[in-house]
């Protein structure tokens, strides 16, 4: 069954002429106005003009003359619209002759049978100039399947193409060591192979033999090193035994600084090790924690000595700190920004201080910090030429636009097309909107 082409495009000269010289003879029924042909009478009943005479159609109840003659004029355009169509797919080589044949012997009996409103003796004239087209156009038909074997091979090319790059892409995975990325791409692989068209047996099967060949390789060698890493277990064990009688002597360390970095390098160590045997691992791990944990006791102790110097400090960014926030708000950015500096160098002469203490009170530093940060960025964004180049231009891109749709709902008014111009209306109206945003934008360089 054949698509219409839409009647109100066939209507314009201009567009028949697109479909080709033979269609436009089987299209020329529907160029100017189809309802000239026409009319209805007083009793509601639609009548058709032709050679013959004039013939009713039929009527529409409960509605008007014009809505009633304008429904058996679209069913004249419908028609007329498939023998077009037709036509035109004959000229083209879309039509196997067969099935050209046997649709303009419908079309032939769907005209003679039409009740529609138009120029039905040059839709008759149309159909039957189609037939000729069909043998004179056999050789597009011959064409254009020689076109579409050509392009069944070449889909067939890519196919092959395709499964190649998988099977290519597995063997040079064959001796991967990275096991599990390895092993879950080699999923991938298969179920794009899967999901991958199938080509003739013989290639299909060449293709498996290599693809399953290079997996069953990889599964050999990944089995064969997990069996090897029962003896590596071992070695792993003797290397954590090592961390562990040196964590044991560091248990005791008053040099805070470079034990606590080092237990830091030993456990870094510890991690790189790797697994050992369950047994022994859990066994040292206990061992090695209890070293750490009583180093860092002992630590924390020391620590506690030096809280009452911490508090005093403290105390003098607390103090600081007001005249910090003082800052706040500015009119100057370059006096605000200056001032700070000075106050910084005050806060970072002060000692240490209690880290959890003093997160609080460095997050309402850098309050200040990003305030004054942020209002040199806003000047420096509103001095940028080149913004407000990109602004302006934005504002007579859009006014020009503006300018443009209501030049075309104007026109579109006198001439009669509501439709389109509402549609330049709505158009103007929408970028009124933008060019509103854009003008706000562009105020705040001036």
């Amino acid at each position: 069954m054949t698509t219409p082409i839409n009647p109100s495009e066939l209507a314009n000269p201009s567009e028949v002429a697109k479909i080709g010289t033979p269609a436009l003879s089987a299209a020329s029924a529907l160029i100017g106005d189809p309802s000239r042909f026409g009319y209805v009478a007083d009793d509601g009943t639609v009548f058709v003009k032709t050679p013959q005479g004039d013939k009713a159609v039929g009527s529409y109840p409960g509605k008007s003359a014009e809505e009633a003659l304008s429904y058996f004029v679209r069913k004249f355009e419908a028609l007329a619209s498939e023998v077009a169509l037709t036509a035109a797919r004959i000229t083209s080589g879309a039509m196997v002759p067969q099935d050209a044949y046997e649709a303009v012997k419908k079309l032939r009996a769907q005209v003679s049978e039409l009740n529609g409103v138009g120029d039905l003796a040059a839709l008759a004239a149309s159909v039957e100039q189609i037939e000729p087209l069909i043998e004179g156009h056999r050789e597009a038909y011959e064409a254009k399947k020689a076109e579409e074997a050509a392009a069944k091979a070449a889909r067939r090319d890519q196919i092959i193409i395709e499964k190649e790059k998988i099977v290519a892409e597995a063997e040079s995975l064959a001796l991967s060591e990275s096991w599990k990325a390895t092993g879950d791409r080699l999923k991938v692989l298969l179920d794009e192979w899967k999901a991958a068209p199938r080509l003739d047996k013989k290639v299909d099967a060449d293709f498996w033999k290599r693809f399953s060949a290079s997996r069953n390789k990889f599964d050999k060698r990944r089995r064969a090193h997990f069996a090897q890493l029962e003896s590596i277990t071992e070695k792993v064990s003797g290397e954590k035994e090592a961390l562990v009688l040196e964590a044991e002597k560091l248990a005791t360390s008053s040099d805070w600084v470079s034990t606590a970095r080092r237990f830091k390098a030993l456990m870094d160590l510890w991690k790189a090790a790797g697994r050992g045997k369950r047994s022994d691992d859990t066994k040292q791990w206990a061992r090695f924690k209890a070293a750490q944990d009583q180093f860092f006791t002992a630590k924390s102790a020391d620590l506690e000595k030096r809280e009452v110097s911490m508090a005093a400090n403290l105390i003098k960014r607390e103090e600081l700190l007001p005249k910090i926030e003082a800052l706040l708000p500015f009119t100057d950015v370059k006096a605000a920004k200056a001032s700070l500096r000075e106050l910084m160098n005050e806060w970072s002469k002060i000692g240490i201080t209690n880290r959890d203490k003093r997160a609080a009170l460095d997050a309402r530093v850098a309050v200040v910090e990003d305030a004054i940060k942020s209002a040199e960025a806003e000047l420096w964004r509103k001095s940028d030429p080149a913004a407000k180049a990109r602004a302006a231009d934005v504002v007579k891109q859009l006014s020009d636009s503006i300018e443009s749709y209501e030049k075309a709902a104007t026109k579109a008014t006198a001439a009669g097309n509501a439709k389109k111009a509402k549609e330049a209306s709505e158009s103007a109206a929408a970028r009124r909107i933008w060019l509103a945003e854009a003008e706000k934008s562009l105020a705040e360089f001036q």
